[in-house]
């Protein structure tokens, strides 16, 4: 079935890296699928970072071409437009996250102004504090939408190490404030449709890479995508159409294998 394929998207965050380590196998791989003509493109649930910033590191790990990077930093501000107009937004994250929200249009709303926001966006925050878990709960209960990137619990390091993800700091606002999160990213429809507009493929001609069942493969599933799993360690028959424990064993199963 792979190799059939016209075109593969990569999940990047667990799949084909882990922090500043590129998997065994990937950057040959990947640069193997492209050298055939194959369709590459990678979709990240990241939060803090743009796909030129996730093509950058891509580019410095020893990986290329990387024409094709999306994040849910992306549509963000554009999802919240949509659905909202022109909001007053409290941003608990990145700075590149209020950036985004900012060049959209809207209005950034401080912490200690949560009662003016109508928007709640949350992100990963490596500067979290109990005051701004507070403004986002309480800005979020008082009937402002929460929008967040992901919902991911976790963001693997080298190692087998984590940090908590996006969605443990989503999981304790929207726990506090009663509310459930509107998610922009994967397993949402949005950026698998962009990935493959861009790549010019059907659904049924791509296959969606990556290392979630609960994100990757059942996203890529509610958009008509074929899909793979990659698990070093194994997993249970049936969680994806293919199941690889090695970016080698896909790229026999691709047909580029050298």
């Amino acid at each position: 079935m792979l190799a059939s394929l016209r075109a593969f998207v990569f999940d990047l965050d667990g799949c084909v890296w882990q922090g500043e380590r590129l998997n065994p196998g990937a950057a040959e791989t990947l640069t193997a699928l492209a050298a055939r003509g194959r369709g590459v493109a990678y979709l990240t649930n990241n939060s803090r970072a743009t796909g030129a910033e996730m093509s950058a590191k891509l580019r410095r790990l020893g990986v290329a071409p990387t024409e094709h990077a999306l994040t849910p930093l992306e549509i963000l501000g554009g999802v919240i437009a949509e659905r909202y107009g022109p909001s007053r937004v409290l941003v608990i994250g990145s700075p590149e996250l209020a950036a985004v929200v900012k060049s959209a249009g809207h209005t950034l709303v401080d912490v200690k102004a949560w009662r003016e926001a109508s928007v709640v966006a949350v992100g990963n925050d490596f500067e979290l504090t109990y005051e701004r878990l507070t403004a986002a709960s309480r800005a979020a209960a008082a009937g402002a939408p929460l929008v967040t990137p992901n919902v991911d619990p976790r963001l693997p390091l080298e190692d087998g190490d984590f940090l908590p993800g996006c969605g443990a700091i989503v999981a304790a606002v929207a726990a506090a404030a009663g509310v459930a999160p509107v998610v922009v990213g994967k397993p949402e429809p949005p950026l698998f449709r962009i990935a493959l507009r861009r790549l010019g493929v059907a659904p049924h001609e791509s296959a969606m890479v990556g290392d979630s069942v609960t994100s990757d493969i059942a996203g890529a599933r509610a958009v008509g995508m074929r899909t793979v799993l990659y698990a070093p360690e194994g997993a249970v028959a049936g969680d994806a159409d293919v199941v690889v424990r090695s970016f080698a064993e896909l790229a026999r199963l691709a047909g580029v294998e050298r």
